[in-house]
């Protein structure tokens, strides 16, 4: 079998894309509602183990200071795989974050849907799973 004459492409977009989840990790830390909202599309949405919360839930958080967030690092060799338009980034993750005066510490695998409109890839959906104890370090 040849080469895949797309591979080159997956390649640009792999790492586009991992530049994209590094940069939004960045504006997460910034606290900036404006510049974390500018990676999520308007229905973008956070599925985790409480529930799902709206693009405007999580932005309100943030934005009234209830939400901080003082560390987040990519941990993982990113996983990309892009189908036309859409593309999933699974990563592993660790990051701090303050929400109602506590401090969390959080080692999680996080799975983003990005949707390329308009010319930029936009995050759709965001879903986080918390770490297993037993895998903390035999998964990095």
């Amino acid at each position: 079998m040849g080469e895949n004459p797309d591979s080159g492409a997956d390649d640009a977009i792999h790492a586009h894309l991992t530049a994209v989840a590094e940069d939004w990790a960045a504006a997460i830390v910034s606290n900036d509602a404006a510049r974390i909202a500018s990676f999520m599309s308007d229905d973008w949405a956070l599925v985790s183990e409480s529930g799902i919360t709206s693009k405007a839930d999580f932005l309100a958080f943030v934005e009234s200071g209830q939400l901080t967030h003082s560390a987040m690092a990519l941990v993982s060799e990113p996983r990309v795989r892009v189908h036309g338009d859409t593309a999933v980034l699974t990563i592993r993750m660790t990051n701090t974050a303050h929400y109602g005066g506590l401090r969390y510490d959080a080692d999680e695998w996080t799975s983003d849907v990005f949707v390329k409109r308009n010319g930029r890839w936009l995050c759709v959906l965001s879903h986080i799973t918390a770490v297993a104890p037993a895998s903390a370090e035999g998964n990095r």
